[in-house]
């Protein structure tokens, strides 16, 4: 037995002494120990566990814990979330098929995830993994940053002369410390997140993104860049610079877990990945970023002897792609050489606008798309930062994971620059935080100028991203599973407020709660919520009592106004738009009154199979701002007409 089978073999058979893979909801690993959280503990058995070849002991305390040993652990744990279809850590679902029905089910699901994965272009799958590294960080992004503005607001009117510095600045180094948590070691926990990502281990992604800090490197002996001679600077390479040695990270540990005996695999694969990776990025990756950067003052100087709205339009637009690779170190220099020879630098005001063109990028997008609920929350967090001159919750966790408007946000930021160079004479006495606190350091009274471009690089920002940045799949994702509430011809009805209303089940089969459904715009409610049944039959029934509000061209969904003021959409399976509305056959038309025992369409189901879509019946609340409380619904056989929400008014 090949040790490929082997540790395949020991993964399938811990998932059964476990109880099954439906009884485990995540698998994680230490050093020497894969560690399951469990459903049901008495479905465990363990002495089928101690009994499989290569088990050395079990250990049930807050988890389930499998002992295998270093060097084999980590593949088992891995072998486990593959079959699951899962990350390590993340919540494996229930499915309801067993035994061989379900393998055939997870290898079908595999199967098609990476059909799609092929389908994906290089720059799609990039903009996904930005999204997966950053996404979780938001928070944390969120709360530092609204410190973080408090302290450049006060930083700048110490600064300025507005505020004593006596008395403030004990309050501003508190805060800048606490700030700093986050902000100063945001290399290291990107290169944990990107290790996650990428199938690495996430604490040695922590040190490959630490590397680039250049932590106890001597002043008086840097560490040359072999490129020019000339000493490296922390933060050379940027946050891009870290996600792509944490990818080298990924694909060298891989390599190595593949040729490394299990005896030593614990001490040999972490000890030559973080040697080759941190000499790669030492020597290869910062130096390359530090040519870069060296290479462009010439253009820089270039641009700023140009001057006017042109230079403005220029810096104002290049400036966040600078600061992604880590080139805007080099600006530092020229800053204060302004400021030591005119009193101001008139440079920062204007790189101040990339920013401002983020802020009006993300407006659009909230205007745009503002029933994704999970981008909405998104920007609704990091908008107020934004305006506060902290941008990268904004570029990190909005504009760049979607793409274009990543673009159409650095145009806005052009815009506003172009209107400061045009202006002329626009200076900051100091170099501070960007956005709205820099209007404190602006000299000779022209604060009223960089407020006029603050404005223009919220409007630029936002004007080109409404027509031209809003991404086309989350746009037609809110537009398909909206179509059938639009343009109804039936009048609105007064929401009944402190009542009751109900949701029935549409067909039979297994009805399930919504975030269980296997489309994310659903499943993560961002149209609203409800519940869905897997169905067995293809007669549909009217969720509701009231009246048809509106049918899609392609049959695939119905709009409902309820009698008394709920709208409610029925989706006839997921990703069923493309299909022509051949499965469907509708059974009314609008205006039609209906009820729970209402015939509304009958879905060919085997249709469905073959195209390879799934027969979930989705029934999705859609004006969730009106509901006070929705029950949830538990997974159960249902049959049509049963009651299965409450909604009150």
């Amino acid at each position: 037995m090949t040790e490929k089978t082997d540790i395949k073999k020991i993964a399938a058979e811990i998932f059964d002494g476990a109880g099954g893979m439906d009884n485990v909801e995540s698998v994680v690993h230490c050093m020497t120990r894969v560690r399951m959280s469990v459903r049901d503990d008495t479905k465990v058995n363990q002495e089928k566990l101690k009994a499989i070849p290569g088990v050395l002991g079990v250990v049930d305390d807050e988890q389930l814990q499998v002992i295998v040993g270093p060097g084999k652990v980590n593949k088992v744990a891995q072998e486990m979330v593959s079959m699951a279809g899962v990350n390590l850590g993340e919540t494996i679902p229930v499915h309801e098929q067993h035994g061989k029905e379900k393998v055939e089910a997870l290898a079908a699901q595999n199967k098609a995830a990476q059909k799609a994965k092929q389908k994906s272009t290089p720059m799609k799958r990039f903009l996904k993994d930005i999204s997966n590294i950053f996404v979780p960080m938001i928070p944390a992004f969120v709360g530092s940053g609204l410190i973080a503005g408090v302290v450049a607001v006060m930083t700048n009117m110490v600064t300025a002369g507005y505020l004593d510095g006596d008395t403030w600045n004990q309050l501003i180094m508190v805060l800048s410390i606490i700030k700093n948590g986050m902000f100063s070691y945001l290399a290291i926990y990107t290169g944990v997140n990107a290790a996650q990502v990428f199938g690495a281990t996430p604490t040695v992604g922590g040190i490959i993104g630490a590397v680039i800090l250049l932590t106890g490197m001597n002043p008086d002996q840097p560490i040359k860049n072999l490129f020019t001679g000339e000493a490296l600077s922390a933060n050379q390479g940027g946050i891009l610079g870290v996600i792509f040695a944490v990818w080298l990270l990924a694909q060298l540990e891989k390599r190595l877990h593949q040729v490394v005996p299990d005896s030593i695999d614990i001490i040999v694969t972490p000890t030559i990945s973080i040697l080759l990776i941190g000499l790669a990025e030492i020597y290869f990756i910062m130096p390359l970023a530090g040519f870069i950067s060296d290479n462009m003052v010439g253009g820089i100087n270039w641009v700023l002897n140009v001057g006017g709205a042109f230079s403005g339009f220029v810096l104002g637009a290049l400036f966040l792609p600078m600061v992604m690779l880590g080139l805007h170190q080099i600006l530092t220099p020229i800053h204060v050489q302004m400021i030591t020879e005119t009193g101001s630098t008139l440079l920062l005001p204007i790189l101040a606008m990339a920013g401002g063109g983020q802020v009006g990028a993300a407006i659009a997008l909230w205007v745009r798309l503002r029933k994704d609920k999970e981008l909405s929350d998104m920007i609704k967090g990091a908008l107020p930062v934004g305006i506060l001159g902290i941008g990268e919750p904004l570029i990190y966790g909005v504009t760049l994971p979607l793409g274009k408007p990543f673009i159409t946000a650095c145009i806005g930021g052009g815009i506003g620059g172009a209107v400061i160079g045009l202006i002329g004479g626009v200076g900051a006495i100091a170099i501070g935080p960007s956005g709205v606190p820099l209007i404190f350091l602006i000299a000779n009274h022209k604060w009223w100028g960089y407020v006029l471009g603050l404005l223009a690089a919220y409007l630029g920002g936002f004007i080109f991203t409404y027509f031209f940045g809003i991404p086309k799949d989350r746009l037609a994702a809110i537009q398909n599973t909206n179509a059938a509430a639009s343009e109804s011809p039936v009048p609105a009805t007064p929401l009944k407020t402190n009542a009751e209303e109900s949701l029935y089940a549409v067909t039979t089969g297994q009805a399930k709660d919504l975030t269980e459904s296997i489309d994310p715009v659903f499943s993560q409610k961002m149209m609203g919520d409800g519940y869905f049944i897997v169905a067995t039959s293809g007669d549909i029934y009217a969720p509701v009592f009231g009246t048809v509000a509106s049918i899609f061209p392609t049959k695939h969904a119905i709009g409902f106004l309820s009698d008394k003021g709920v709208e409610v959409m029925l989706h006839m399976g997921v990703d069923t738009v493309k299909l022509n509305g051949e499965p469907f056959t509708i059974r009314v038309k609008e205006g039609d009154k209906v009820t729970p025992e209402t015939l509304v369409a009958t879905v060919n189901l085997t249709a469905l199979k073959e195209a390879n879509k799934a027969n979930e019946m989705l029934v999705i609340v859609t004006n969730m701002e009106s509901i006070k409380t929705i029950s949830s619904v538990h997974s159960k056989e249902v049959s049509p007409n049963e009651e299965l929400l409450k909604i009150s008014l």
